[in-house]
């Protein structure tokens, strides 16, 4: 008994028991509903055996008397009951065991042995489902978290964080470390001691490798930064870190990271830091934030038809989630995919998009960077004409209303030189040809088969070609979030240049 309790607790205990009584053996709660069992009685022709039934009839007999231990015979059987331990209110869970008559000679002795260990593994496996429920509970607030931060939801983030630990940082880096098969866990403490728990460490709700780590943005006061220690401790662990951003960029955080993460898959010390700025929000200027709001403003001021369909919030927050994690999107809202379909289908009829159009999605996810970014402060651009409003203050000319064309945010300068930068490093030797893979891959709204053929080669051949692509760019192509909108988007602006 000391042995199974050992390496197999309750199951091999009960399964030992049951062929022990050539019968059934289980645990029963208090209310006789059946916990846990091992076994099966022998049917009898005439008296084929009801155990749950015969179970529930002795808990609810051994209650009534408020006796110790309970014996009924059914004439081809014999039920036995024993409490695990003593409680006054009756709440304790039951050993019960149902066996041929007669009795097997010692079997009651051998039950009133096995208490001891069977209610020590039971007690110690009820307290390790309690460990796992709590520590489901904090991962799943922690999650919670993250995906408010991930939708601009800044002061609910904090209320919800507030009682976990540590602190949200303000302002921080985001980290995206992508662990070897079956080891988050064991990596997510790595990273808590190599911290010294400063950062807010989230199992990643969409890849099940992946841990996202949103760290304050100060370095340590001493040691190695965590995500250099992480990348030297764990094997074939690979990194990926964003550049500060304020807390209510998180969002911008992590898509810098997981670029930064494709780049690491290449790189001998599986490190590496986004170096690439700035995000196109913030150049747009004051054109650039009222064309986001003129094409966001159906879907932002939809109200449902009924109490039950997704809002405004709900929708825009849809949106942003499918466009950073396309299909994994079901996992990171937790919806079906039923549901995520029915909802972009909305979204499309609202702002009259076609999304399965790589032009439309770029514009949408455009708008929405803009308005989860917190308004910029944008200089108008040279000789970008002025007017004077009542108050005698110079405002830019589109201050009356909306730009209703992308392309005239993409003419702003700014704009064009965010769109130079991007594609600067396909500036070297190897240029022409990875612009003519760019270029296909976009054509082909970003779907590999039809790039293959686009550029008369194979399916593995482009996905190569992509792949060191990735690594040119230093930025992720093939698995979301993915930079091809902004890929899209330098493009056209180099199409419409001035």
């Amino acid at each position: 008994m000391q042995r199974l309790a050992r390496n197999g607790g309750t199951a091999e205990l009960l399964r030992w028991l049951s062929g022990r009584a050539d019968g059934w053996a289980g645990i029963a709660g208090s209310d006789g509903t059946v916990l846990s069992a091992s076994g099966t009685v022998a049917p009898d022709a005439s008296q084929p055996p009801d155990v749950p039934r015969l179970v529930a009839d002795g808990v609810r007999a051994l209650a009534e008397r408020g006796a110790l231990a309970y014996s009924h015979d059914t004439g081809a059987h014999t039920a036995l009951l024993f409490p695990l331990y003593a409680d006054d209110r009756g709440a304790a869970p039951l050993l019960a065991v149902v066996t041929p008559r007669p009795v097997a000679a010692g079997l009651a002795t051998l039950l009133a042995d096995v208490l001891m260990p069977l209610c020590l593994c039971w007690e110690t496996e009820a307290v390790e489902r309690k460990r796992r429920r709590v520590d489901l509970a904090e991962s799943r607030g922690r999650e919670a978290v993250l995906h408010l931060l991930m939708t601009g939801q800044l002061s609910i983030a904090r209320q919800v964080a507030g009682a976990l630990r540590p602190r949200l940082p303000d302002p921080v880096r985001v980290c995206v470390v992508e662990c070897p098969g079956g080891s988050r866990d064991e990596v997510a403490r790595v990273c808590a001691e190599a911290d010294g728990g400063r950062s807010w460490i989230v199992r990643c709700p969409v890849y099940a490798r992946h841990l996202i780590l949103v760290m304050p943005a100060e370095e340590a006061p001493e040691g190695t930064a965590t995500d250099e220690a992480v990348a030297a401790l764990v094997d074939h662990c690979v990194v990926g870190v964003s550049e500060q951003v304020p807390l209510a960029d998180t969002a911008t955080g992590y898509r810098q990271a997981f670029h930064a993460l494709a780049v690491a898959r290449e790189h001998p010390a599986r490190h590496v830091r986004f170096g690439l700025t700035p995000e196109p929000a913030l150049v747009v200027g004051s054109a650039g934030r009222q064309w986001a709001e003129a094409l966001l403003t159906p879907l932002l001021t939809h109200v449902p038809r009924r109490a039950q369909d997704p809002g405004s919030q709900e929708l825009a927050a849809t949106a942003a989630s499918w466009l950073a994690f396309s299909s994994h999107a079901t996992g990171h809202l937790k919806v079906h995919r039923n549901t995520l379909a029915a909802r972009l289908k909305l979204i499309g009829e609202l702002l009259g998009l076609d999304l399965h159009r790589l032009a439309d999605q770029s514009a949408l996810d455009l708008a929405l960077r803009i308005r989860a970014t917190p308004a910029p402060v944008c200089t108008p651009d040279p000789g970008e004409p002025t007017r004077t409003d009542t108050g005698g203050a110079a405002a830019p000319a589109h201050a009356n209303g909306a730009a209703h064309d992308l392309d005239e945010v993409l003419r702003r300068p700014a704009v064009q030189e965010w769109a130079a930068r991007q594609l600067a490093p396909m500036g070297g030797p190897a240029g022409p040809a990875a612009e003519e893979t760019l270029r296909a891959w976009l054509g082909c709204e970003g779907r590999l088969g039809p790039t293959a053929a686009e550029l008369g080669i194979s399916v593995p051949g482009a996905r190569k070609r992509l792949t060191r692509l990735e690594t040119v760019l230093q930025r992720s192509l093939l698995r979301p979030p993915s930079a091809r909108y902004d890929l899209w988007l330098a493009l056209r602006a180099q199409e419409v240049k001035p």
